[in-house]
């Protein structure tokens, strides 16, 4: 049908909506009320909203909004996983082949800015890493600190490493993973881009810009309602497992903070002001990011437009 999930060329997605936006700006209602009135079915396009057990603390859509509309890659991911870009776009070509968006509009919402860019642009595959070699640098990361191994991947991949800040120490142990399980460098299979999932003509971009006042008080009141519905309790649940504190699930903004409380560290009061203060900046940040890095396809759209 006119305007549905159909597939324009082998593995690409026609009529695609995209919808980004920087945290707690509305866009996952934008992206709902577009769905139920266009037939539509919302794909998660946020890095931290695909793990489990962080329900509140992704703000993650709840019963009321998925029982209208189907909601994919939400909560589908163990926090024990370091999920990536590229697995999130691997997740992608599964539903297109699944037909999931089969008659269907197909609309991203999130945050994460290189999902995005992934999705439309492609993205390099890389090597499947071996658990020992990801272990060894994780290692030494830990051991040596990153500076030491930046000066590693310099006498081994000088190009990457001129690329990469000598404090960068995720980027740069990704280096070193991806050279010793391929033998080449990772500039190299980044050259090897893949065609974009979606086909860009008939796409919409669409970005939310909030005031920043707006947004600053939108966040203040979300972080409390996340408290008021259980935000402690699974910060609770998610440091019973025991977990490296340098995977990404255990970054999400809260969890340090509450983590805190748990232990008796700090009072409950001051960090939920720290989490505000931290969630205010990763906004900014993605505002920024949105900002300098989205193309002129991209709608800037304020907060609250009904299209």
């Amino acid at each position: 049908m006119e305007g549905s999930g159909e597939q324009a060329a082998p593995g690409r997605v026609k009529n695609a909506i995209l919808i980004a936006g920087p945290t707690a700006s509305g866009k996952s209602a934008l992206a709902l009320d577009l769905a139920v009135r266009e037939g539509g079915v919302i794909v998660n396009a946020d890095s931290m909203q695909v793990y489990s057990i962080l329900n509140v603390l992704t703000a993650r859509p709840g019963a009321a909004e998925t029982s209208q509309v189907p909601h994919l890659l939400y909560g589908h991911v163990h926090p024990s996983i370091a999920y990536s870009t590229g697995a999130w776009l691997r997740d992608v070509m599964r539903l297109i082949r699944e037909g999931a968006f089969a008659g269907r509009k197909a609309i991203f919402v999130g945050g994460t800015g290189l999902y995005f860019r992934a999705l439309a642009e492609g993205i390099a595959e890389m090597p499947a890493i071996p658990a020992s070699v990801r272990d060894h640098w994780r290692g030494e990361l830990a051991r040596l600190g990153a500076p030491a191994l930046h000066a590693v991947l310099a006498q081994r991949d000088a190009g990457t490493a001129a690329r990469l800040r000598p404090g960068d120490g995720q980027r740069i142990v990704r280096a070193l993973e991806v050279l010793d399980a391929s033998g080449r460098s990772i500039l190299d299979w980044q050259a090897d881009r893949a065609e974009p999932l979606i086909d860009r003509s008939s796409a919409r971009f669409l970005v939310v810009e909030p005031q920043r006042d707006a947004l600053v008080r939108r966040i203040d009141a979300r972080f409390d309602r996340m408290m008021e519905e259980g935000g402690l309790d699974e910060v609770r649940e998610l440091a019973a497992l025991g977990l490296d504190a340098s995977l990404p699930a255990m970054k999400a903004i809260g969890v340090r903070e509450l983590q805190d409380v748990l232990a008796g560290d700090m009072a409950a009061k001051d960090a939920i002001a720290r989490a505000k203060i931290a969630t205010r900046q990763y906004a900014k940040r993605q505002a920024t990011w949105f900002r300098h890095q989205l193309g002129p396809e991209w709608v800037r759209i304020p907060l609250g437009d009904r299209l």
